[in-house]
């Protein structure tokens, strides 16, 4: 029996809780949360996703995402829109305050990761994150 230093389910929620922890500290100047700055880069990416197709590229249940995003929405990062083929689907687009805020936004993440990552050399960079793809394919 291993101990709990070794169990890969803690060590894994203890380098979600550092990484979460680490990202929030860097977004508070934004107003932005974790989850809604995900929500942003998903829409950085690809501009007027449903609500479905952000929650799947993200892995969220659309129930905690529409709520996410009515926050968002109020506070001025995304605005729905009805889909123009059929008006029973939302589409999110960035807003002008999200848009203007993308090379700031990014800067902001690269501060986090290479926070998190201080210790690694390139090498163990590159690894960690093939790991971390190969842990959760998708």
């Amino acid at each position: 029996m291993t101990g709990y230093r070794d169990n890969l389910v803690f060590l894994l929620a203890k380098a979600h809780q550092r990484a979460q922890g680490v990202l929030k500290g860097h977004l508070q100047a934004h107003g932005l949360t974790p989850v809604q700055c995900l929500i942003l880069e998903s829409l950085f990416e690809e501009e007027g996703l449903s609500i479905g197709d952000i929650g799947r590229r993200l892995v969220l249940d659309t129930a905690t995402l529409a709520g996410v995003l009515d926050r968002m929405s109020t506070a001025g990062w995304v605005r729905r829109e009805p889909d123009p083929k059929d008006a029973r689907v939302a589409r999110i687009h960035l807003t002008e305050r999200a848009a203007s805020a993308v090379a700031d936004l990014v800067k902001t993440i690269e501060h986090a990761n290479d926070e998190l990552a201080n210790s690694f050399s390139s090498e163990e960079k590159i690894l960690f994150k093939r790991f971390l793809r190969d842990f959760h394919p998708g």
